[in-house]
């Protein structure tokens, strides 16, 4: 068994079912008053992050905290990097200091991959570029599976920015392999060149999709890297491609409604349909420790996953 999880596509069936029965099991720990265990006392992992966030570096410091690991936080700014250093120094420096494992978020698609060829301890991709997001697509898969049983036959719509979506692509990637039945709709402007060779349908028209979907996932229009004009207006791209109160009535009972956050309310997603019982926004957030918990325990915690990679 390798070391590392760069991407959605280095999981097998069985190992993603294995992580997210070992996520079912370790979301019992969290419901107790002490959610610590032991299982990696003295392993220490670092948050590498060269990119702002909020709820991926917060929650992979909770999950290894809970697994009794020493935590360090690197940010790219104040730090050497700001000055010039090279991630393959960066990573020289991980290195000699000891790192079990270094979670890392990284502007460039395939960082991760070239720094899991410079140290000895394990990766964990947290997001590069435009490329992927494996443990967001773990703790969607997670989510779902909560909410509605086996992923198999399920019919999962991802709505919005696939272009620039790191999310999306390991989202098709990890659903398809668990056997869910994925359509992306977009803008034909936001969708990538390559798309075709994905494993899933494309429309583009949401009003036609919903009533046949039991998950429809919602995508932030990420404008920090829009460089050109993808849509006429904010206002035209709400009226095709926003989730309002009308669009869900056309949804049925029991789908349900997601978002990896951070959310543009009123724009790709209402107000009042984030918040409503159909959303999955704030369980995903409580899952995402939950799930981080699982990957971080099955590669340091030395259990055997039966396959070269996680």
């Amino acid at each position: 068994m390798r070391r590392h999880l760069i991407s959605a596509a280095d999981l097998s069936r069985d190992d993603a079912l294995l992580i997210l029965d070992t996520a079912d099991e370790l979301a019992k720990i969290s419901e107790r008053s002490i959610k610590k265990l032991p299982t990696l006392r003295g392993r220490t992992v670092v948050n590498l992050f060269f990119e702002d966030s909020t709820r991926t570096r917060i929650s992979f410091e909770a999950a290894a905290k809970r697994l009794s690991a020493d935590v360090i936080n690197f940010s790219a700014k104040g730090s050497s990097v700001s000055k010039g250093e090279s991630l393959k120094d960066t990573a020289l420096t991980l290195e000699a200091m000891g790192a079990d494992a270094v979670v890392i978020r990284h502007g460039a698609s395939g960082a991760p991959h070239r720094l899991a060829g410079w140290v000895r301890g394990s990766v964990v991709n947290a997001g590069d570029g435009t490329h992927e997001h494996p443990t967001q697509a773990l703790l969607d898969a997670f989510t779902m599976r909560r909410r509605l049983g086996p992923l198999d036959g399920r019919r999962v719509t991802i709505v919005g920015d696939v272009l620039h979506s790191r999310v999306a692509r390991s989202n098709v990637l990890l659903l398809a392999t668990l056997g869910a039945e994925v359509t992306l709709v977009a803008p034909p402007t936001l969708l990538p060149v390559s798309v075709g060779s994905w494993p899933c349908a494309v429309s583009y028209d949401l009003d036609a999709v919903l009533p046949k979907s039991d998950v429809v996932m919602m995508l932030r229009v990420q404008r920090e890297r829009m460089n050109a004009a993808f849509f006429p207006t904010e206002r035209e791209y709400s009226r095709r491609y926003g989730l309002d109160r009308d669009r869900v009535a056309k949804m049925h009972d029991d789908a349900i409604v997601m978002h990896p956050g951070p959310m543009n309310r009123g724009m790709e997603i209402a107000a009042e349909v984030a918040d409503s019982p159909r959303s999955t926004i704030v369980e995903q957030v409580a899952n995402g420790v939950t799930t981080r918990m699982a990957v971080l325990y099955l590669l340091l915690g030395g259990a055997n996953l039966g396959g070269e990679d996680l």
